[in-house]
C-alpha cells in the first residue's frame, strides 16, 4: 500500500484553494456568496478524533502484543489495513474540503468589516485548520500501522540454522 504523501496532499489543497477563491469571487460577482456551515469544522474534527482514537487503539494494542502480556488482544491484518485506507481516504478529502473553505476564507478576508461576512470567514478558518487535524491524525495512524522494512524483518524473524 502507498504511503500518504505531503505533497500531493499540499497540491490538492492549494489546488481547491485557488478553485474556491475563483468561485467564489465570480459567485459574489453574480449573485450572493453561499454561507459556510459551521458543520463543516464540526465533521472535520470529529474524523480527527475518530482517527486519533484509532491510532491510539491500534498502537496500545501492538505495545501489548509485542511485550506478550497476557490476554493482549492482537491486531489483525484485514482491520490494520481498513483503518489506514480510512485514514488515507480521510486525509485526501480532508485536502480538498480544507482548500476549498481556505480559498473561500481567503475571499471573504476582504470584507471583514460585514459581522456575517467575518462569521463566515471564522467558520471557514475554523474548518481548515480541522482538515489540518484530520491530515495530522491520518498521518499518525499509518505511522501507527507501518510495518517494518524487509531487512528489519528478516534479522528479526530468521533463525540459525
Amino acid at each position: 500500500m502507498k504511503q500518504l504523501r505531503l505533497g500531493i496532499l499540499a497540491g490538492l489543497f492549494a489546488g481547491a484553494g485557488v478553485l474556491s477563491w475563483g468561485a467564489a469571487r465570480l459567485w459574489d460577482a453574480l449573485g450572493t456568496l453561499p454561507s459556510v456551515p459551521l458543520a463543516a469544522s464540526v465533521v472535520l474534527a470529529v474524523i480527527a478524533v475518530i482517527l486519533l482514537a484509532t491510532a491510539l487503539s491500534i498502537r496500545a494494542r501492538l505495545r501489548a502484543q509485542r511485550e506478550r502480556r497476557p490476554g493482549a488482544k492482537g491486531v489483525e491484518p484485514m482491520m490494520a489495513a481498513r483503518a489506514l485506507v480510512f485514514g488515507q481516504a480521510s486525509a485526501l478529502v480532508a485536502a480538498l474540503v480544507a482548500g476549498m473553505y481556505g480559498g473561500t476564507g481567503v475571499f471573504l478576508l476582504s470584507y471583514l468589516d460585514v459581522a456575517p461576512r467575518r462569521d463566515q470567514a471564522i467558520y471557514a478558518g475554523s474548518a481548515v485548520v480541522a482538515g489540518i487535524g484530520v491530515v495530522a491524525a491520518a498521518f499518525f495512524l499509518e505511522r501507527v500501522c507501518k510495518l517494518p522494512d524487509d531487512g528489519e524483518n528478516e534479522r528479526n524473524t530468521a533463525q540459525p540454522a
